[in-house]
This record gives structure tokens, sequence and C-alpha cells, in this order.
């Protein structure tokens, strides 16, 4: 990977395998925005930050070397061979071959563990533009200002742990007040232990994170996936299990490998933009 700092800006040069729309807007996180010039601004481990991509050029804007090694090398995977891995997922299916395709520029977030909880549970019943006006709630309410700016960073889960489900009224929430609340204390206290799930075996981390009230099998691998790098894991929604049934049936996520995650998001991408396949 080559990277340098031009103009207070690094710029990562021949980045394959990256549509910023398709990762950023795709259901992974919530606090992205995409800006009239195709760049999205975003906040993620409390710094705020604009990218675009310029050509193979992959530019992180007024960032330093040092956040782009500490968090934004890690945060967009860049390290991870994706055209290698669409190749091998490929293999597995002609289907999967035609979306892995498609959504060739899909790359998993390695995003704060936390923060990936947290969202997810408000995912539950939910749709995007929504969830993303909950989670902004939930910053400027409850987060630190980054700096000078207008944005706010995620609050920890020892803040939260300090509410009452209708100290959360002002976020418009509902009934996923409680499990945010019930989340925080038991992560605040390590009766839920987030770095422990790095370690263990997916279904043990699995079980850990469903101690927590309202996390179920679907938000659990949301939050392994998009918040533990868990790549294994294999999340099945409404759109999956539609997908899977008429596109891959009699398969489940195991069938897809150490890279089963990866596949998720193309089928998922995919059976969101040919809704035709299911009419």
């Amino acid at each position: 990977m080559i990277y340098e700092l031009i103009n207070n800006n690094v710029v990562v040069h021949n980045v394959t395998a990256l549509n910023l729309a398709e990762t950023l807007d795709c259901g992974q996180s919530f606090r992205w925005v995409e800006n009239s010039d195709k760049s999205f601004t975003g906040v993620a481990y409390g710094k705020v930050v604009t990218v675009r991509l310029k050509g193979n050029d992959f530019i992180i804007e007024n960032s330093s070397i040092e956040d782009f090694e500490n968090i934004w090398k890690r945060y967009f995977d860049l390290e991870l061979d994706y055209d290698k891995i669409r190749k091998e997922v490929s293999e597995i299916h002609p289907i999967l071959k035609e979306a892995s395709e498609y959504a060739s520029g899909i790359r998993i977030l390695q995003q704060d563990s936390w923060e990936a909880l947290c969202t997810f549970i408000i995912s539950q019943n939910n749709n995007i533009k929504r969830i993303k006006g909950i989670v902004e709630r939930l910053c400027e309410t409850f987060g630190d200002r980054i700096g000078d700016t207008g944005y706010f960073s995620f609050p920890t889960a020892e803040r939260l742990s300090q509410l009452t489900p209708e100290d959360l009224s002002p976020i418009r929430a509902g009934f996923r007040n409680k499990y945010i609340i019930d989340a925080s204390k038991k992560v605040a206290t390590g009766e839920v232990d987030l770095d422990k799930c790095r370690e263990i075996s997916y279904d043990e981390a699995k079980a850990e994170l469903c101690k927590i009230k309202g996390v179920g099998v679907k938000v659990a691998d949301c939050t392994l996936l998009f918040g533990f790098h868990r790549i294994e894991a294999f999340p099945i929604d409404v759109w999956m299990k539609r997908a899977m049934e008429k596109l891959f049936p009699n398969m489940t996520g195991s069938d897809f490998g150490p890279y089963a995650g990866i596949a998720q998001q193309y089928i998922f991408h995919y059976s969101r933009m040919h809704p035709e396949l299911f009419e």
C-alpha cells in the first residue's frame, strides 16, 4: 500500500474494490452523508473526516498520516485483498459471482464495537433514513462536540449507563430505548465483555452479545460483522431471507466459507438493487 500526505490530505494510491456509495450508504454505518461532489463526510472514532475517490486514488481530507495509520487504514479495511476474496467467493455459486461483480466496491468497515452494537440495536424494525436520524439525535444529545465542528462523538457505554430509558425519549427510538440502556449497563459493568468477543469463538461471541435484552441473532451477527470484523458472520434480515430462499435454496451462511460476511454484503446489495428478481 502506497500512501502520502499531500496538502493536508492523505492520498492512498492504486486502491481497487472500493465504491464509497456502496460501502458507506448500504446500512453498515449510519454516520456518513454524501456530498454534492460524491465525497462523503462522516464521524468515526471521535474524528470527523471527508473522503473521496479520484480515479484509483483514495483521498482522506484534512487527515494526518498518524490518523490514517491508526484509524482509517483499518476502518476502510484497506489491507484486505478484496479482489482476491471476490474471486474466491465467485466460485461458490454462479449467482454469487454475478452479485460480487455487481457490488464489487463494497468493503466491510471496521467500526467501533460499542457504536456498532448500539446502532444495530436501533436498526431493529427500522429503515436507514430513520436509523440515521435516531443516531444523530443520540450523538447530539449525549455525545461530546468534536472540536469546533457541528459534529458530536458517539456517547460511551459509561455515559449512557447513567441514564434511564425515559432519558432517551428525545432521540425518538421508541421501544429500543430500554435495549440501549440495558446494553450500556452490561457493557459498562463488564457483564458483557466486548473485548472478549474478538478472541473467543464466533458462537461464543454471539452468545455473549445475546445476553443483552433485545439482541437476537440478527443484531448479534451484524454487530460481529461490522463492529468486530468477524467476517464469518452472515446476518439474515428480511432481504437476505428472501434472497436465500429465492437465489440460494438449501444453502446457509456456513456454505459461503470464511468470507461469508463479505459474500452476504454482495448478496444483500445485489438483491436490494434487483427487486424484480422477487416478483
